[in-house]
């Protein structure tokens, strides 16, 4: 079950305890690690949030999974999470350490969906504009691929969506002729 308020909490909490022991920038790194791991294997989190599992066997996954790849205070934590129950929450707490982060350091996620790979010319571009409508002091870029969309681009930069996507288009023409004006008139 989702709980965005607890992972905030959870999040801010761990922020802090970095903070504290110095910690913060290979905290930072071990939740980019794991919400990759997260994001790229679905099967990671449907162990995490199994109501069959047991507690304890999920410990040992996540153990074998982070051994050797993140810091011990990140490991500490996912053991206090573990003991807790909260495992099932992992997934929404690193995306609100991470979202806590950027805000501590000013930066600005922006994620741009289009149907095929974008070129580095298009980045950079992409980059300049977003710098010249935000106040960011740094921006952050994730690209993806969607062919479902046709062409154009989907672009997401913080609460702001833009679809410029040929998908898009359709929908909208689609939408026209279900909703035709012109036939309510001859009847």
């Amino acid at each position: 079950m989702q709980n965005p308020r607890l992972a905030g909490r959870y999040a801010k909490s761990l922020i802090g305890l970095a903070i504290e022991q110095n910690q913060m920038a290979a905290v930072y790194a071990d939740m980019k690690y794991l919400g990759a791991i997260c994001k790229s294997n679905p099967d990671f989190v449907a162990v995490l949030r199994s109501p069959i599992i047991k507690s304890d066997k999920k410990a040992k996954i996540v153990e074998a999974v982070t051994t050797g790849n993140i810091s011990t205070l990140t490991q500490a934590f996912n053991n206090l999470l573990m003991r807790k129950g909260r495992e099932e929450s992992l997934p929404e707490i690193i995306n609100a350490f991470i979202e806590q982060y950027n805000q501590m350091h000013g930066i600005r996620r922006v994620k741009i969906t289009t149907a095929t790979p974008v070129t580095e010319e298009l980045k950079m571009t992409i980059l300049d504009q977003v710098k010249g409508d935000t106040p960011a002091d740094k921006i952050e870029l994730e690209t993806a691929v969607n062919e479902a969309l046709i062409g154009g681009f989907v672009l997401e930069a913080g609460d702001t969506l833009i679809d410029a996507s040929i998908l898009r288009d359709l929908k909208d023409v689609r939408k026209q002729f279900m909703n035709n004006d012109y036939i309510h008139k001859l009847r």
